[in-house]
């Protein structure tokens, strides 16, 4: 199936070259949110990418998988489980089912703690 692309005068790379350029991520101001930005070159054949976030001491708080992007710009949002322990790692891996796979893109950042409410006059 075929979709039509405005950017339709692009190069776009067989699965060999596909590639991720870029991975960002912002959180939210409560603190257990993140907007994860990804942007992969623009593809002839749609991957797969796996994202996981990490916190400090290793653990996995948080997973998504992608398959078959419609688009080589995604931006989502992941929610971040258990206390805040920086710094967090995001891992980001563009893959193939029958093959090639890349190394995983790394971002590392911190999470401010959420603010508390300021606390209202009741008079």
């Amino acid at each position: 199936m075929d979709f039509f692309f405005p950017e339709d005068n692009l190069t776009r790379a067989v699965p060999e070259e596909t590639k991720i350029l870029s991975l960002s991520a912002e959180t939210y101001p409560d603190g257990r949110r993140l907007r994860v930005n990804i942007e992969v070159t623009p593809f002839q054949k749609r991957p797969y990418i796996e994202i996981l976030l990490h916190n400090a001491n290793g653990e996995e708080v948080a997973s998504t998988s992608i398959v078959e992007p419609l688009s080589w710009k995604l931006e989502f949002t992941m929610h971040i489980r258990g206390e805040i322990t920086n710094p967090y790692t995001l891992n980001a891996k563009l893959y193939y089912p029958e093959g090639p796979t890349n190394e995983p893109i790394v971002f590392s950042f911190d999470v401010a703690p959420p603010q508390a409410e300021p606390p209202t006059d009741p008079a």
